[in-house]
Order: C-alpha cells, then sequence, then structure tokens
C-alpha cells in the first residue's frame, strides 16, 4: 500500500473513533457496531469490517461517517459501491473527512472518471501546505490519471477473458503459472481452500482461524488445477502442504521441464525458493543463495530456460526498500553469482517487480508502479537492444492489458500465443482474479449474395465491410462477387460489428450490419450469406449476349468479336422493345484515368457497330468502368484478357421483369473484317460525371477525345495511325504524359 494511503487511513481512523465517541444521541449497538468496524479498518481488516459498517447503515443510512469508511473498505472489493457511498457521504457531510477529496480521486480515477479524479487531487492539493511531502505524490496521482486518459482513449485490440469462478474468487489470486503442454494451471490464492470461508466477525476482532493474516485474510497459499478444455478447468486443489507453510507462500515459475518449481515464501521479509518434483508431491522448499536473497523484501523471479540466469525483483539496492529488478548469471553446476541490475531504463524510484522474459529472451516483461502507469501497477515490455548491449525504454502495454488499479504477473502461455495476467478491475469475482490476454486476430468471412425474389445467385456485387478499431480508426474491407460462383470472401478484424454496404452496377442494392465474434487464432472462418432486393438481368440476358474481347491498350474489334456483335443485331432486331447497356473495361495497366478513356472507346467501338448494322442509336447507351470492375484479379495475362472486354446487359425499368427473348434463326456470320469507327463527334456523360467529347475523322485513322471529371480532372488523347498520345491533369493539378504504340 502507498505511504499517502496508509497515512490518511491512519488519520481518517482517529477522526472517526473520535467522531464515534463524540454522538452521545447513538444507540449503544450502532455505536459498538461503529467500534468495532473502525478498529478492524485501523488494521487494514477491510473485508471484516464492511459487515460492522453495514449494520450501522442498515439502522442509520445517512451516517455519513459509516458511509465514509465502507466507502474506502469497498475499493479492493467493489470499485462502484464504493464510490456510491464515498460521494454520498460527502453530500451528506461535505466535511466528513479533511481528506475526503483525495478520496473522492481515488474513487473517481479506479472508475475511468480520470478527469473528475484530477480535479479532486487539485482540490485537495490546495489543502496541503507548501512543503508537506504529500505534495509530490499528489503530482504522481494526477499524472497517473492523465496518462490513464491516453491509454483508455487509445486501447488496443485485446481480448481479455477472466478464467471463471472456478480459479477466481471473492478472495485474492494471482501468480498464475502454466505447465509446458498448457494443461496444468498452478497459481496463488487467499480463499482457504477455496471455500470461502468467511473472515473473523468477532466484536474484539480476535481471529477465530490460525490461518488468517494480520489483514483479516487467508494466508497465500499454492493451489493447481487441469484443463478441462479452452474454457474450463477442474476444481483447484491444494498443492502440497510441504509447499504451504504457516504464512505467505507463492507460485513463481515451473522449469527444468516442469520438474522444480520456484516460488516465494514470506520468510525474512520474503524470499525466493525453490523445490523439486518428487514422485507425485514435492520436497521441502530450498531458499537460493545470498546473492539472491536478503534481509530485504524479494517478491518474484524467472528463470531463462537455460537455466543459466535469474531475473528477480527485490528491495535490497533502494535507499527506501522499493523492489527493482535485478539479474544473476551461474556456470554449469555452479550457484547463482553477483547480482546486478538491469539498468535505469528499467528501474524507477517506485516499485519495479515480476520479471518474465520471452522465450527468445529478447522482450522483458515487468509490473511497474513508475513509468508512464494508469495507475498502481502497469504491464510494460522493454525489447534488448544487442548493439548496446542493454534493454531498451519500456513500453506501456496500453488499456485494456492495463487499468487504473494493479495489474501485475503477465505471464505467457507456452506457445507465446496469448498471457496470463493478475488484475484488479471491475467486472471480476472480488479482490484481484486471474485473466487471459488475447490479440483479436482477423477471421474470414465467406459466402454468396442471392435474390430475395428467387434466391437466384448475383455475380458482380461489390460488398464493402466498414468497422472502426478499438481505438476508433476507420476499417474497411471489400471484395466482389465473383462472376461464375457469386463467392465472396473477405479477411476481417474480428471482435466487432461491421456495417456491409452491397452494390450492383454502382447502385446500392443493400446494407446490413453484421456481428463477428472474437476470434484469437487466425483460423476462424464465418459463412455468411446476404439477401438483397435485385433483379440479376446480367445473368438471364447471358444467353444472348456474350462478352466481347481486346487486345492490350486497343479498342479495335477482333473478327470473333464482329461475329458475336452480327449475332447481337440479329437479336436485337427479332426483339424491338429490348434495349442494352455496352459496357466497356479494362485491365489495370494504366492509369485509372486513361483506362477510362479507353474503356469507353471499346463501348463506343461496339456500340458504333450495331448503329451500322441498323439498331437505333435510343436502344443502346454506352458507359465505361475502366478498371474499377475487374472479372479476374490482375495477376496474370489469361486474368487480365478477361478484364479487357465489353459487356452487354438488357435495360430493365423498375420492377420490370426480364423479357421472354425471341432467338432469331441462324444465319451465316458476318465476314472476319474490322469496321472501323464512323467519322463524327460525339458527347457522352459517364456515370460519375465524366464528360467524354470524342472526335473522328473522315478516314476513320485519327481519333481525338476530351474528358473534364467532376473535380476539375481533364484529359486530352490522340490516337493516330497505332499511337496513343494522352496528356492528364488530375483534381490537385498534378500533369501526366502518356504516350504508347499500339503496333
Amino acid at each position: 500500500m502507498d505511504n499517502l494511503v496508509r497515512r490518511l487511513l491512519k488519520a481518517s481512523c482517529a477522526f472517526a473513533l473520535t467522531a464515534a465517541v463524540a454522538q452521545p444521541a447513538l444507540a449503544q449497538s450502532v455505536r459498538k457496531q461503529l467500534k468495532t468496524a473502525n478498529k478492524f479498518f485501523e488494521q487494514e481488516n477491510y473485508r471484516a469490517s464492511i459487515p460492522f459498517y453495514e449494520q450501522v447503515l442498515a439502522k442509520e443510512p445517512n451516517n455519513a461517517l459509516a458511509l465514509f469508511r465502507a466507502g474506502i473498505s469497498y475499493m479492493s472489493f467493489d470499485k462502484e459501491k464504493a464510490s456510491d457511498y464515498i460521494y454520498k457521504a460527502q453530500k451528506l457531510k461535505p466535511k466528513v473527512s479533511k481528506d475526503v477529496e483525495y478520496w473522492l480521486g481515488r474513487v473517481d480515477h479506479l472508475n475511468y472518471n480520470f478527469d473528475e479524479a484530477i480535479s479532486h487531487y487539485q482540490a485537495y492539493n490546495a489543502t496541503l501546505k507548501q512543503k508537506d511531502t504529500r505534495k509530490a505524490e499528489l503530482a504522481q496521482l494526477i499524472q497517473h490519471s492523465k496518462n490513464a486518459k491516453v491509454q483508455f482513449n487509445s486501447p488496443k485490440d485485446i481480448f481479455v477473458k477472466n478464467l471463471g469462478p472456478t480459479i477466481n474468487t471473492p478472495y485474492s489470486e494471482h501468480s498464475p503459472v502454466i505447465s509446458q503442454d498448457d494443461k496444468l494451471l498452478l497459481f496463488t490464492s487467499r480463499s482457504d481452500n477455496m471455500s470461502n470461508i468467511p473472515v473473523a466477525d468477532d466484536a474484539k476482532g480476535k481471529k477465530k482461524d490460525k490461518n488468517l493474516a494480520a489483514d483479516g485474510q487467508y494466508y497465500e497459499n499454492i493451489y493447481e488445477a487441469t484443463r478441462i478444455d479452452d474454457e474450463n478447468w477442474e476444481k483447484p486443489r491444494s498443492l502440497s502442504s510441504v509447499l504451504n507453510g504457516k504464512g505467505h507462500d507463492a507460485s513463481i515459475q515451473v522449469f527444468d521441464n516442469d520438474t522444480k518449481l520456484l516460488m516465494y515464501r514470506n520468510d525474512e521479509n520474503g524470499d525466493i525458493m525453490y523445490a523439486e518434483k518428487s514422485g507425485t508431491d514435492w520436497t521441502e522448499p530450498k531458499k537460493l543463495n545470498d546473492n539472491i536473497n536478503s534481509k530485504a523484501f524479494e517478491s518474484d523471479a524467472y528463470i531463462t530456460p537455460d537455466g543459466r540466469t535469474i531475473y528477480f525483483s527485490t528491495g535490497k539496492y533502494s535507499e527506501d526498500g522499493t523492489l527493482d529488478i535485478y539479474y544473476a548469471t551461474r556456470q554449469q553446476g555452479g550457484d547463482w553469482g553477483e547480482a546486478k541490475s538491469v539498468g535505469n531504463a528499467i528501474n524507477t524510484k517506485y516499485d519495479d517487480d515480476s520479471p518474465f522474459l520471452s522465450k527468445d529472451g529478447k522482450t522483458l516483461y515487468f509490473a511497474s508502479r513508475g513509468h508512464n502507469t494508469m495507475g498502481g501497477y502497469d504491464i510494460f515490455k522493454s525489447e534488448f537492444d544487442s548493439i548496446g548491449n542493454k534493454w531498451g525504454r519500456p513500453e506501456n502495454m496500453g488499456y485494456p492489458v492495463n487499468t487504473p488499479d494493479d495489474d501485475t504477473y503477465y505471464r505467457l502461455s507456452p506457445d507465446g500465443s496469448y498471457a496470463y495476467l493478475s488484475s484488479y478491475r471491475i467486472g471480476g469475482y472480488g479482490e484481484k482474479d486471474i485473466y487471459t490476454i488475447n490479440y483479436i486476430k482477423n477471421a474470414i468471412i465467406r459466402g454468396k449474395v442471392y435474390t430475395k425474389r428467387d434466391s437466384t445467385v448475383i455475380p458482380g456485387v461489390e460488398l464493402v465491410f466498414s468497422g472502426t478499431q478499438a481505438d476508433k480508426t476507420a476499417l474497411s474491407y471489400r471484395d466482389i462477387t465473383k462472376p461464375e460462383t457469386g463467392d465472396y470472401q473477405v479477411s476481417v478484424l474480428s471482435g466487432r460489428t461491421y456495417q456491409v454496404a452491397l452494390s450492383k452496377d454502382g447502385q446500392n442494392v443493400g446494407t446490413e450490419e453484421f456481428a463477428i465474434p472474437v476470434s484469437t487464432n487466425d483460423s476462424t472462418v464465418i459463412n455468411k450469406d446476404f439477401y438483397v432486393d435485385y433483379i440479376d438481368t446480367s445473368a438471364t440476358g447471358m444467353f444472348a449476349f456474350k462478352k466481347i474481347y481486346f487486345d492490350t491498350d486497343k479498342y479495335k474489334l477482333r473478327p470473333e468479336s464482329i461475329t458475336e456483335l452480327n449475332n447481337i443485331s440479329s437479336i436485337l432486331k427479332a426483339n424491338p422493345g429490348v434495349n442494352i447497356s455496352i459496357e466497356g473495361h479494362c485491365d489495370s495497366r494504366n492509369t485509372d484515368e486513361y483506362n477510362m478513356v479507353l474503356g469507353q472507346n471499346r463501348a463506343d467501338a461496339a456500340y458504333n457497330y450495331l448503329k451500322k448494322q441498323g439498331i437505333g442509336e435510343t436502344r443502346m447507351v454506352t458507359v465505361s468502368y475502366g478498371e474499377r470492375r475487374p472479372a479476374a484479379g490482375n495477376d496474370s495475362p489469361e486474368n487480365m484478357q478477361l478484364n479487357r472486354r465489353v459487356e452487354f446487359r438488357v435495360i430493365l425499368k423498375e420492377g420490370e421483369a426480364m423479357p421472354t427473348m425471341t432467338t432469331p434463326a441462324p444465319t451465316s456470320a458476318a465476314p472476319a473484317r474490322t469496321t472501323p469507327l464512323q467519322p463524327g463527334k460525339s458527347k457522352v456523360k459517364m456515370a460519375d460525371g465524366t464528360k467524354v467529347k470524342t472526335k473522328v475523322d473522315e478516314d476513320s485513322d485519327k481519333v481525338k477525345v476530351k474528358t473534364k471529371g467532376a473535380n476539375g480532372e481533364e484529359s486530352k488523347t490522340k490516337t493516330k495511325d497505332g499511337t496513343i498520345d494522352a496528356k492528364t491533369k488530375d483534381a490537385n493539378g498534378e500533369k501526366t504524359k502518356v504516350k504508347t504504340d499500339n503496333d
């Protein structure tokens, strides 16, 4: 406990005892209960004090003193109730304690009300004399709230999960240790054989159980539990009477293929010990040598896999007994050598504790009350600088790994894919609980898009999944249903709800929210089909209208394209009520703007040929999609050929069904020859607002195209004798020149 907290608790206790005696109007039983509660409180036996404060409040719900002291007592068990009680006490009696502003700051900080906490700390600071040593500690608390606000507002995509009531109890559970096969968990608990037997509650404060410590709680003991599956554990059992002595005993690490146990025992202020496996039991623990243990407090340690180096926490080398992290090495078969500090990059003037290294030894994880902690202990990590031969600047692991309260004992799983952590946090089962820490991974979402009308698969539907990261950074994932199968597949960050926008041919056809559960592995696959209000005309019309294809960077009709255009002309003549959209597409070899022009030229080539065959201009519209709607990935010559195309789609009015098409009798194919563009001028406005002007000279060997986009983009393209000369200017005024030889 912080020194400032201890001093304030003692002062508050003395004040409360005096106040209780000074109220003769109180009933004898209430006064006795308050006196007993205050006595437990003074002993820092907060759990035992709470029932007596509650008995007082049951009779006198507006007793400000009882509310105030009960609120402080609840801070380790129920932070929200603690806030309610202290605020109510202050409202009933503004000067319930001269330190009330301090405690309001503390309880607001623990409940994530950081701005309010800072205001209370500042108000309390104003009541202190200039040379009061508490000012420095208050400055640190204010900085904690500022740090916490920054971390809380920029959370990490991390999934924190409580191990559940089989492992965690209303008492404190901490120091998780996992076996190499990840099937056995050793941990430390202050419950009594996990039975939750209540602490002593006699009016004189006498302990009824020899296993109770001075604070009224049971001594720490080591337990083990066997994993049932990923979510469940068997009921924990006490590890060994040899390991669990008369005082505090805590698990630290298993090593040497799980045959040895590193542990803590409350001996000479706290020492590091080890025991060896002997059959199904353990040998009597032995102390590590004097280079590790001292008369000061040694709290935690970690031995590297090769057994040559130990990192440990000790108060031996600090002036005020605060913990620092040291390390020592040994030769094969030898004992631990002289201890050395891990360096000032890690160690601060506050407690630095609980070291743990990654398997490769390059990352040090530790808990600290210093650095830029959110409050209490936070977990930090530091990377080893092999060139400078020192540990680098620690990095706060961030929220939600860390919270405004104590977060300690960060331990990686055997494969390093997740971690264990002990923490006080809202939503737990009591005091410290053991949690797992997993980084949230991507999940694969796949499926098809169907029509609501007849459950027909729709190809060419664009799906955009829009969401946010934990820190509110935007996320967006996109795919298009495949031409033949209608399948889509996206890999998205799991553990959030996405807005899914579906569009076809540039028009929105559906919007849906889709919640994706948390995935902590890389193999999660979720099948999700979408049903939209859409009449898929292209699939029905494909029997008549096939695509036509083009050579790279050309819009000259191929002989086989002429054959298909003659077929389309015949169908249109046989079905005079059918109108079509002629849509030009490109691969991704050139700029988007250049490809928009090239796609329009390809659509115009088909349009002009059909017009020459006698199809009326009012029955046809042209549009260019450039490279924006690929039929396949632009990752091979074959796929790029599939993208250099013109498609023909029947135009339907809203609500109109696909007409029954009359197929004309087969006719001889048109001669395989290329028909040049028709001389003249044309103006086209494309779907995105781009205006395109085309001029073809009398011999059709020279074509000029000018475009002007909605945002001021411009381009000029001249084609003559197989050469394309293009100049473009984007919306920012940047100019580009492109010159290619079509031959």
